[in-house]
């Protein structure tokens, strides 16, 4: 599976030292991956969910943060739309959610 936004992961893996490790871990986990479908993928990740606009919600860290994913099974592309905590990702609209359009300026 090709991570488009490696970029993303690495702003996030350097603005959430606590989920550093688990985020450096999917990271390296989904790339090697191939995943046919949803089926395969809830295989390898069983606690992972979908939303509409073919997002899946990844638990990081146990369940301390939420990474939402949008992912192109046919072209083998998985597309970083957000990150934060667990309390974040409950103030947020996981299927409408906008990629941050720069997360490198804050």
């Amino acid at each position: 599976m090709n991570v488009i936004t490696k970029r993303t992961i690495l702003y996030y893996i350097e603005n959430y030292p606590l989920a550093a490790n688990s985020l450096k871990a999917w990271y390296n986990e989904i790339s090697k991956a191939v995943f046919k479908n949803l089926n395969d993928l809830k295989a390898i990740y069983g606690n992972a969910s979908i939303v509409s606009n073919n997002r899946v919600i990844f638990n990081i860290k146990g369940n301390s943060f939420r990474l939402i994913v949008s992912i192109n099974f046919e072209a083998q592309a998985a597309y970083v739309i957000w990150f934060g905590t667990h309390k974040a990702y409950d103030k947020i609209d996981a299927a409408n959610i906008k990629h941050m359009k720069n997360p490198f300026k804050q």
